[in-house]
């Protein structure tokens, strides 16, 4: 093996070392950054009960993203804890805002606004709601929530006679269901049927962290890999320079 190839193959090792070195470096970065992003932003909650059937079932284990009980839209899935509700954390949709109306039904429909809201996430052949909602006035800084299993959910139905005619405050919001974690159903479908009525949430961050958390590990098992396949290629390389040639 002449110098100048041994030279060359000795710089390509080192350059390989250094660039392996940043790989792993920049993906325990992006792995470990993304799994304190997700439990900064994230909390994860488990679901008893069958309110929310088919969009969440029981003992479905749900990404909840932290934010400011006055970021909630309609249509969004919520987690709050309103004591008089029971004192525990519950699950339900958003179906109005504080100014809203609300009442159900007109065609099948439920309306907001004196505008239908077609709900694609019902169980399928169910009726927006099994009992008639009278309209409701929803009261500023309040909602008004529903199950999107109707005809077992104890949602603000159940609470109509209640003072502020069942809603709840939007500071007693603890969190924005964005996904189910487990079974992993991923996001939650955008409740685009509320569209016609005002805005709808983005989704989180939830895409993008585990993103980071995927490159990562890549990067991290690619960078570690690096050195056992370089060497092997090298040894490979050596041993084809070092046998001898036959003379024809």
């Amino acid at each position: 093996m002449s110098r100048t190839s041994g030279r060359t193959d000795e710089g390509r090792g080192r350059l390989g070392s250094v660039l392996s070195g940043l790989a792993v470096a920049l993906g325990c970065v992006l792995f470990l950054g993304g799994f304190a992003w997700g439990a900064v932003v994230y909390q994860p909650y488990t679901v008893p009960t069958e309110s929310m059937v088919p969009t969440i079932k029981v003992g479905d284990r749900i990404l909840a993203e932290r934010i400011d009980g006055n970021d909630v839209k309609r249509g969004d899935v919520i987690v709050f804890k309103q004591k008089s509700w029971g004192d525990m954390l519950i699950v339900k949709r958003v179906v109005a805002v504080g100014g809203d109306t609300v009442a159900c039904c007109t065609n099948g429909k439920l309306t907001v606004n004196d505008k239908k809201i077609d709900e694609p996430y019902l169980p399928k052949g169910q009726a927006a709601e099994t009992n008639r909602i009278p309209t409701v006035e929803v009261p500023e800084g309040r909602l008004f929530l529903l199950g999107d299993e109707r005809t077992g959910s104890l949602d603000s139905t159940a609470h109509l006679t209640e003072a502020f005619n069942g809603t709840v405050s939007r500071a007693a919001v603890k969190g924005r269901v964005d996904a189910v974690a487990w079974p992993m159903k991923g996001m939650l479908k955008r409740p685009t049927g509320f569209e016609t009525v005002g805005g709808i949430s983005t989704p989180g961050p939830l895409r993008l962290i585990l993103t980071a958390v995927v490159a990562g590990a890549v990067l991290v098992l690619g960078g570690a890999a690096y050195g056992p396949v370089a060497g092997r290629l090298g040894r490979r390389r050596g041993q084809r320079r070092t046998e001898p040639v036959g003379v024809g």
